[in-house]
């Protein structure tokens, strides 16, 4: 499963590294400013808790490390996972070593930023961000990397983890997500965890020569059920 909610993002780093932005990372530094890194005052996000392991029954979610930077590296660049992106495949960029580790150290300083292991080799990655304080809302993404593991229940299970990490210990209200209209598998796994489309952005990507629409989905916390996607 992958989706590409990362097109939020305004700013991409580098062509080379998909998924990140200038914009998560100026919204990591700005919540380290204003203090908002060390405690979400009134309840919930707490440094203590940043850094959370979260383990599932088949997948990990841990904090990356630049060590990281050399699993990524052999991943590789999939064409068709980056075109969930929003990447048309004739523009893919064979991935680098200068890009896996600005791509490894761009997850290690985000407090919202999880590796997503199984059987303790990363596979791929899932994160919060444009992160609103007052009104406990967040949004999502996440990409599977490894094409041997699509459509095995991966994804689906990072979101659930993340999904109950965020309601219960970070007391969020809202996770909203953007993915390309196209993306049926990652469309699937998230109205598998509960998600609702709430809306179309018609032509909003320009992927192999046409134009794709946009939907926007989301979950709120009174919603949630953990059980049932368990199940």
């Amino acid at each position: 499963m992958h989706c590409c909610n990362y097109r939020e993002c305004a700013e991409v780093l580098t062509v080379e590294t998909y998924p990140v932005s200038l914009e998560c990372l100026r919204h990591t530094c700005s919540l380290r400013c204003h203090g908002i890194f060390l405690e979400w005052f009134g309840n919930g996000l707490r440094s203590d808790r940043l850094m959370t392991v979260l383990e599932g029954t088949r997948i990990t979610l841990r904090p990356a490390s630049l060590d990281d930077a050399e699993a990524r590296f052999a991943l590789g660049t999939d064409a068709e996972i980056v075109k969930m992106f929003g990447v048309s495949p004739s523009d893919a960029k064979p991935m680098t070593r200068h890009a896996a580790e600005q791509w490894a150290q761009s997850l290690a300083v985000n407090p919202y930023a999880w590796v997503i292991e199984v059987e303790g080799s990363l596979v791929g990655e899932i994160k919060l961000h444009s992160i609103t304080v007052q009104d406990r809302r967040a949004s999502m993404a996440v990409g599977i990397y490894d094409r041997n593991l699509l459509g095995k229940g991966i994804g689906t299970e990072a979101i659930s983890l993340l999904l109950g990490h965020a309601f219960s210990e970070m007391k969020l209200h809202r996770i909203g997500i953007r993915v390309l209209a196209y993306n049926e598998r990652a469309i699937r796994a998230y109205a598998k965890c509960g998600f609702s489309v709430e809306g179309r952005e018609r032509e909003t990507a320009f992927v192999d020569g046409k134009w794709h629409d946009d939907l926007m989905m989301g979950l709120l916390s009174t919603e949630y059920n953990k059980e049932s996607v368990q199940r």
